[in-house]
């Protein structure tokens, strides 16, 4: 049986004499997966032998790796707090003065029937009356002495889900030209800032989880290349023996794998303790909309991805720190 240590030498390959001693196919590959099932233990126990030393690399890289996910976290709920002060892309088409409900019923109609429009919602004069007298600074006093209402009927249109800005731009264009419309506000411009911002910190996301991704690596790499130059004599007389440079990596690779994989777990845990301490603030936020912010947190599928992606992380900067050294050491 090996050690326990990686550090002590693992099984080395047979060396084959004659053709009749030559091992079969299914044994080459059984001796093949016993090598690694060796490997993937040493390296663990391995780790297990040095917690201090373990935990401190895990730790680091797993706050690199939780960083952007915190990021995306908080990038997608700025994107739904903003649908909820108003970036539904909703348009209001205010009719002229005096129009009657069947005029407003049949502009309704025609601007249901356009292909960008989604719905279109009808807000009568005394609907509006009825808002203006559950604001603050209305007296209901006040509006009876009005008379006749003097509000237009207003056309709420929702334009139809993946319309782009330049879309909406031409449908509001259109409609102010119709017949009977006195007004045409939309939030366009709102609307580009928010997505000019989204997009920015989308870009942002993408080149912080790049760097730290890279960070991670190098994390890997250092430690890889420590505890093989702790051992250069060892790995010196396995390649004398014959010894292939893959036979003698495959521990390293899956100390990497290790680091990376439990790294990744605790990045994903660290995302979730961020989603648990936002809770209570973001209810507050979302009753004093009424309940209309809906605010999400990471979905399952990253957080399942993370801790994988971080392994074959792990993987690559062992791979190609022990290459390196194994190199410099034949």
């Amino acid at each position: 049986m090996p050690s326990e240590d990686i550090h002590a030498t693992p099984p080395a390959p047979s060396v084959e004499t004659s053709p009749r001693n030559q091992h079969s196919h299914g044994r080459r590959v059984a001796s093949w997966q016993e090598h690694h099932g060796w490997s993937a233990a040493a390296s663990l126990r391995r780790l297990a032998s040095r917690p201090l030393g373990s935990l401190l690399t895990i730790a680091v890289m797993g706050l690199a790796l939780a960083l952007p996910l915190a990021f995306y976290l908080l990038l997608g709920n700025v994107q739904k707090l903003g649908e909820a002060l108003g970036q539904s892309q909703a348009v209001s088409v205010f009719m002229q003065p005096g129009q009657s409900e069947q005029q407003a019923q049949l502009l309704a109609k025609q601007l249901g029937d356009r292909p960008e429009v989604a719905a279109v919602t009808m807000k009568t004069p005394q609907q509006g009356m009825d808002e203006l007298a559950k604001m603050q600074g209305f007296s209901t006093g006040a509006l009876q002495t009005l008379g006749d209402n003097p509000l237009p009927y207003v056309l709420q249109l929702q334009p139809r889900d993946g319309l782009d800005a330049a879309a909406i731009e031409r449908l509001v264009s259109d409609v102010r030209e119709m017949h009977n419309v006195d007004l045409v506000q939309d939030s366009g411009d709102w609307r580009k800032r928010l997505d000019a911002l989204l997009g920015v910190g989308n870009r942002a996301v993408l080149v912080l989880a790049s760097l730290l991704a890279l960070a991670a690596l190098l994390v890997v790499g250092n430690t890889v290349r420590v505890d093989i130059a702790s051992r250069s004599e060892e790995i010196g007389v396995l390649l004398l023996v014959g010894a292939s440079g893959a036979f003698v990596r495959r521990p390293y690779l899956y100390a990497g794998i290790w680091y990376g994989l439990f790294s990744g777990i605790l990045a994903a845990l660290l995302a979730v303790l961020i989603e648990f301490a936002l809770a209570d603030p973001v209810a507050q936020l979302s009753q004093a909309y009424d309940g209309k912010l809906q605010v999400g947190g990471l979905p399952l599928w990253l957080l399942l991805a993370v801790p994988l992606a971080a392994a074959v992380l792990g993987w690559l900067g062992a791979r190609l720190v022990s290459a390196w050294q194994l190199r410099k050491l034949a």
